[in-house]
């Protein structure tokens, strides 16, 4: 199982990582809520890596047969890699190379605001609100445990999802199969 997880795990966190440092310089200048969809894409795509494993698992390791439980394991092991991987990637880019990222998807909330005729006290309470974004975000605790969180989601669905349609039970014999001789 280890290998299985080993394996998947690491060309999902691989995709997930060489995608987010690809994407993410790009993400201000194709606007923020664009590279969103692209980073949400990308996750789904990672974690299809969920769905392999488990079947690999399940037709090489345990010879066509899993149970949800079993399968829902492997599946979530997998998935968590990709977040570590995920996580990892964005503290590097963010704290070494990136750091005025929160700047720049500050300034872009608060001119999308402004753009869609909000008073100013609202345009005010949004600067405020990413000004509060910002002190949070720049502590490395709460930046790691946000950026964990951001695909876990969409991992755990995967799983959850993969663990139901793969989950195969053994094949017993049923009364019918079964037969009497006298």
């Amino acid at each position: 199982m280890k290998k299985t997880i080993l394996i998947f795990g690491l060309i999902s966190g691989v995709f997930c990582s060489v995608m987010m440092v690809i994407t993410l310089p790009l993400a201000h200048r194709m606007g923020f809520d664009k590279a969103e969809i692209l980073g949400y894409t990308s996750m789904v795509l990672m974690f299809l890596l969920v769905y392999f494993g488990i079947r690999s698992y399940r037709d090489n390791v345990c010879h066509g047969q899993i149970t949800f439980v079993k399968a829902f394991a492997v599946g979530i092991s997998i998935a968590l890699i990709g977040c570590v991987f995920y996580t990892a990637t964005w503290e590097v880019i963010f704290f070494r190379f990136s750091h005025d990222f929160i700047d720049k998807y500050a300034a872009y909330t608060v001119e999308k605001l402004k753009a869609s005729n909000a008073s100013p006290a609202e345009v005010e309470a949004q600067v405020q609100k990413m000004a509060q974004f910002k002190k949070l975000y720049n502590n490395p605790v709460y930046n790691t445990a946000m950026t964990f969180l951001e695909p876990l989601p969409v991992g755990l669905a995967m799983t959850l999802l993969s663990a139901a349609l793969l989950r195969r039970k053994s094949q017993a014999q049923t009364p019918a199969a079964v037969q009497v001789t006298s």
